[in-house]
């Protein structure tokens, strides 16, 4: 098997259940109050070490309350903390989340540390050191930073895999190096310009993506699934119905799995298929972190 580098964001979570968001302006009464370590870079690093994967995870964290906390919780999931910076500086980042009676949430981050986490703080000889077969990104860390570690990981023969989120528009000589990259439908509408609406708009934006220089695509398609776009297989793997309780990391679940998967030399399809099921399990379980399951339940 082999190690997966996650490098990326760590916020702590707190989290309100309503029945309805508020309106602009109003009050609602809520519910259930609950703080949860999150962060999209946490959530992927924890769910692949959940899942049976052998992780490292660069993050940047404040000296602060929220930052003990959340390096105790890692170093209890047995990821490989030693590569977390704590910042003299920024506070550790805090996101606030409204989840509604549908599952549905809305989600406003405070970045702190996170967005003081730069190119310098990176250990190169990491990226070098040969001791990693896939590196996991995403984009609540500078796009500077992402770019670098991409970049040099790509050439040190890491396969680079990017969760395009929250999104934003890419340069081509970022996506060229990429080996698989994980947007939801419309995190690739705004990579592409293309609106993703079925399996013919998804694959129409998934060619956009190859054509930019991208090995390989995987659309989520929320409970329908997911398209995939590579030389072994093209076309939808199907999602798992389930009651929808909360969908806050359903798509952390799913790429942390997905690299779990590769880790273990599973061909796109059936990584997919793996990837699917745990993001099933997670989201009929409330917060982030917490819905994360164990390789077991899968």
């Amino acid at each position: 098997m082999n190690r997966i580098l996650v490098a990326g964001s760590s916020n702590t979570d707190m989290v309100i259940k309503t029945d309805k968001f508020p309106e602009p302006g109003e009050t609602v009464l809520g519910g259930t109050f609950f703080m949860n370590p999150g962060g999209k870079g946490a959530n992927q690093a924890v769910a692949a070490a959940r899942l049976g994967g052998k992780v490292t995870f660069i993050t940047k964290i404040g000296n602060d309350l929220f930052g003990n906390q959340t390096m105790g919780v890692l170093k209890k999931e047995g990821i490989d903390t030693r590569n977390i910076i704590k910042d003299e500086n920024f506070p550790s980042g805090v996101a606030l989340i409204t989840v509604n009676s549908m599952g549905e949430n809305n989600i406003v981050v405070a970045p702190g540390s996170n967005s003081n986490l730069v190119a310098e703080d990176i250990d190169s000889n990491l990226l070098s050191s040969g001791k990693f077969g896939i590196l996991l990104l995403q984009l609540e860390i500078p796009i500077m930073t992402v770019e670098y570690i991409a970049l040099t990981a790509a050439e040190h023969g890491i396969k680079v895999m990017l969760n395009p989120a929250p999104a934003q528009k890419l340069h081509d000589y970022l996506l060229r190096h990429i080996w698989l990259i994980t947007p939801d439908e419309n995190e690739a509408g705004i990579l592409t310009g293309i609106k993703v609406t079925n399996e013919m708009t998804a694959e129409k934006a998934a060619n956009e993506l190859q054509r930019r220089g991208v090995k390989n695509v995987i659309i989520t398609l929320g409970s329908r699934g997911a398209f995939v776009k590579s030389e072994a297989f093209t076309g939808i793997v199907p999602g798992i119905a389930v009651e929808a309780v909360d969908t806050t990391a359903a798509g952390d679940v799913f790429n942390g799995a997905l690299a779990v998967a590769f880790s273990e030399g599973k061909k796109i399809k059936d990584a997919v298929i793996f990837a699917n099921k745990a993001a099933a399990i997670s989201v009929t379980r409330l917060g982030a972190q917490a819905s994360v399951p164990y390789r077991k339940e899968l």
